[in-house]
């Protein structure tokens, strides 16, 4: 196949969701029908990196957005934003395209249509981890993660779409993907 110069970013999970927080992927090898609608258009892959696999590791406890909603957190993704939006951008002054960012809907850190929020501070005794549980919901908008990406290529003038799996319902989110791919 002759190079397309295109490229797309995916969130670190669609392609490793042994990175997921135990218990949370709630499906086996997304990996291979993402891959195979990719490579069928000829789009190369950048796979971001996992800042809550990077920061907690993968025996943390599930987050909400708002746990992440920190300076540490927020400067430690640009951190490891910096190599991708350099390359990205190098691979814009050559004329390539980036066609888009992939994230996880839901994710605290990778969410892009929606993402998890609740009021979760103080410590997992019984009776406050069942308030805090119920207090768990879906808020509309990107997660930590997304919002530093976009904010980091804004600032160099980059414009890309964004378009996210819904976790909740993978495989339709796999028909949205390919409408989402079949304009670029």
């Amino acid at each position: 196949m002759k190079r397309t110069r295109k490229i797309i970013l995916v969130s670190h999970c669609i392609l490793n969701s042994n990175s997921k927080v135990e218990g949370l992927s709630q499906y086996e090898g997304i990996f291979k029908e993402i891959v195979d609608m990719l490579h069928d258009k000829g789009i190369g892959i950048i796979q971001l990196p996992c800042p809550e696999m990077i920061i907690y590791g993968i025996k943390r406890w599930g987050h909400v957005k708002e746990q992440f909603d920190t300076l540490f957190y927020r400067e430690n993704c640009r951190k490891m934003l910096k190599p991708i939006i350099c390359q990205v951008k190098s691979y814009i002054d050559t004329r390539y395209e980036i066609v888009g960012v992939i994230g996880i809907d839901g994710s605290p850190s990778c969410g892009v249509n929606f993402t998890c929020s609740g009021d979760w501070e103080g410590t997992p005794s019984k009776g406050d981890i069942d308030h805090k549980i119920k207090d768990l919901k879906e808020a509309e908008g990107f997660g930590v993660f997304m919002e530093e990406l976009k904010k980091y290529l804004e600032e160099y003038d980059i414009e890309i779409p964004f378009t996210g799996i819904n976790e909740n319902d993978v495989y339709s989110s796999l028909k949205d993907i390919s409408e989402f791919l079949n304009n670029k």
